[in-house]
């Protein structure tokens, strides 16, 4: 049983996009929140709902390449 040292490089390189993505997806949340504060009732009010939308599906997004990132290392790890 020993490790799948391509496999294991892809892994590590999918983690290093998934911190990235974890620091990204909150901050972008955050952001469209106080764009909305500070937009309401303004001709600006759709560049916080668009941002919201965006941090929206860069949260599931995340939550999905998660889930894959963790499955390539796991199979890296531990040959079938």
């Amino acid at each position: 049983m020993s490790t799948n040292v391509n496999l294991l490089g892809k892994g590590l390189k999918y983690l290093a996009v998934l911190i990235f993505l974890f620091i990204a997806s909150p901050i972008t949340l955050t952001m469209g929140y106080k764009a909305l504060n500070k937009f309401k009732d303004t001709p600006k009010e759709y560049i916080s709902y668009l941002i919201l939308a965006a941090a929206a599906i860069l949260l599931v997004f995340t939550i999905f390449f998660a889930f894959k990132t963790f499955k390539i290392l796991l199979k890296a790890i531990f040959n079938n």
